[in-house]
């Protein structure tokens, strides 16, 4: 049976493809979802009379799915997941997970249903996915799958002077954490303060 789309059907064609499908196809889902109308000959006349609004609509639908892929293409996003032994996840990384990402780290819309995880994420690490924007208009965004509760954590160098107990004078290079360069800086000054209250 010929119909004529009204919207896009992912993998068959857009507005105003007309093609061929099973007629329960288009009797059971197309015609009663208005994704589609039938081919008569009628409508297929309106059609090539609304073909250049279309063209316009569809050349906008590109374009607007080009930026979007631009927006996308090659950015990372980061998912924070419970872990058992051997980094593998209780659970998995569902497409719904991968849009509230996207959203909220790089501010972009997409919808769940267009996004190809290439089956079940279920380690940390890096994983790419595919976006299916319009058409054949694609993005692909990595996913960071990091452990719950973990930190990432950078080093911190500094100097340590001091005398040794020979009496002579040293500098040495310290690498440290954040924490624990904090962690010493208030045991220094609570060493300072007993120091001051015992010279008083």
């Amino acid at each position: 049976m010929k119909v004529i789309l009204l919207q896009e059907l992912k993998g068959r064609g857009g507005e105003g493809d007309v093609i061929e499908v099973a007629r329960g196809f288009a009797v059971n889902y197309l015609l009663p979802r208005k994704v589609a109308i039938e081919a008569t000959p009628g409508n297929v006349k309106q059609l090539e009379q609304r073909l250049h609004n279309i063209k316009k609509r569809e050349d906008q639908r590109l374009n607007d799915a080009g930026s979007l892929a631009s927006a996308l293409e090659g950015k990372s996003v980061k998912i924070f997941a419970k872990v058992g032994e051997e980094g593998r996840l209780f659970g998995s990384v569902t497409a719904p997970m991968v849009e509230d990402a996207i959203r909220d780290q790089l501010g972009v819309e997409v919808d769940r249903r267009r996004i190809e995880t290439h089956g079940h994420i279920k380690e940390v690490g890096p994983h790419t996915v595919d976006i299916a924007i319009y058409r054949d208009v694609k993005a692909q965004v990595v996913v960071d799958v990091v452990p719950e509760g973990s930190v990432v954590t950078e080093t911190v160098v500094a100097e340590v002077e001091g005398v040794d107990a020979s009496g002579e004078a040293f500098v040495e290079i310290v690498e440290e954490t954040p924490e624990q360069a904090e962690d010493e800086v208030a045991l220094e000054e609570a060493a300072e303060e007993v120091a001051e209250e015992a010279a008083e």
